[in-house]
């Protein structure tokens, strides 16, 4: 592959340029400018639907060695808003891999930049926190100054933004339970990864996906032994009806899951708030203590809003669902990481346990929802 010489220009909202080459599509893309991490992983986090609405810094300087394959995608495209990079591969070095990353953006539309000094660009946003940005690269690269700046300026900030409706799949689909069946569970799609899914199905559930907005008549419809709440972009705070209906849930007494958006979701259903972070968590290396065991967890993360409540101790849930705990916490800046709740089956995290890209540190929660979901449906059971 020859590298383009085409000009590129990252634009961040408070005037700070940085010049660079064209990667992937031409033209230009607006977004929250946010840093990512992993090492590797890079095809993971681009079909992530949680990075909507994103411009996303790659840490790690060299990236796309091992191209693009059929085999990795965690849904039906790439969903980043804009990709930014150091130094693009000149090869694909992959026996896996069907084509290169820099064609892969092309054809989904991303505009990216290459070239620039990333490491700059995330200490900068570090201190100043996440901002909005723009990449304009091709002819858009010669716009004006002032007009590009104008025009990043003018685009929405992240906080308020409901987004599960851009990537939420819009019919319902459903995915065999592997072994022995534990009942049908309804997944809602808030922007869930295959790998999700594939997990489910692995501890016996029989996943019915369902379109982010389907209501709690829906849900019950398939009778489910359970609800779980995936992953997503947006902002919690703006989400009010993923949050009644899964109100409905717990009045229910349906046993409960939520990651990452989910988590927050179910903060917000329990009676706390949620804020956004300085510049978030993203990335493959997110060191979590789960409180309940002591263990330290290496974890995949891909949040800019937090769940606000106490860390310490047991606090009444302010809309009357008992007593609830922080389950894990972030060691880099205490950040909530989970929460469970002591008087209903209800837990949530606030990281991807699935981890596609690894490291797979958290997969047992999948393993705890199973056991929780069987030990309430025993008790059911031995009431009746």
């Amino acid at each position: 592959m020859t590298l383009t010489t085409d000009p590129a220009v990252l634009i961040l909202e408070d005037g700070t340029r940085h010049r660079g080459r064209a990667y992937g599509a031409r033209g230009t893309t607006l977004g929250e400018v946010v840093f990512s991490t992993g090492m590797t992983g890079y095809q993971e986090t681009l079909t992530d639907p949680s990075y909507a609405g994103q411009i996303v810094l790659q840490t790690a300087p060299h990236i796309g060695n091992t191209g693009m394959n059929d085999e990795d995608p965690e849904s039906r495209r790439i969903w980043v808003a804009g990709y930014i990079v150091r130094d693009p591969s000149r090869v694909v070095s992959n026996w896996r891999a069907t084509t290169s990353l820099d064609a892969a953006l092309e054809q989904d539309g991303i505009v990216g930049i290459s070239g620039i000094d990333t490491r700059a660009v995330t200490r900068h946003i570090r201190s100043a926190g996440s901002m909005r940005g723009g990449i304009f690269s091709g002819e858009a690269a010669d716009l004006d100054p002032d007009e590009q700046l104008r025009v990043v300026r003018e685009a929405p900030e992240m906080a308020g933004q409901n987004l599960s409706a851009a990537v939420s799949i819009t019919a319902s689909a459903v995915t065999s339970a592997q072994g022995e069946k534990i009942g049908n569970l309804a997944v809602l799609d808030l922007g869930i990864k295959q790998a999700t899914v594939d997990n489910l199905a692995r501890r016996g559930f029989e996943v019915h996906l369902l379109p982010q907005d389907a209501t709690f008549e829906a849900i019950s419809a398939i009778d489910p032994v359970a609800v779980f709440y995936s992953n997503g972009p947006g902002d919690p705070a703006a989400s009010d009806r993923h949050v009644e209906v899964l109100r409905n849930v717990l009045d229910d007494g349906l046993p409960f899951f939520g990651i990452c958006f989910g988590n927050q979701l179910l903060g917000r259903a329990l009676g706390f708030g949620t804020y956004k972070l300085p510049f978030g968590h993203r990335g493959i290396n997110q060191p979590v203590l789960d409180k309940q065991t002591g263990r330290v967890e290496i974890t995949a993360h891909n949040h800019g809003f937090a769940v606000d409540v106490p860390r310490t101790g047991a606090v009444e849930s302010p809309h009357g669902y008992g007593r609830v705990e922080v389950s894990h916490v972030d060691l880099n800046d205490d950040v909530v990481e989970g929460l469970r709740a002591l008087d209903i089956p209800a837990f949530s995290v606030q990281y991807h346990p699935e981890a596609a890209g690894g490291p797979h540190d958290a997969n047992y929660l999948f393993d705890r929802f199973r056991d929780m979901v069987i030990a309430h449906l025993d008790s059911q059971k031995a009431g009746n």
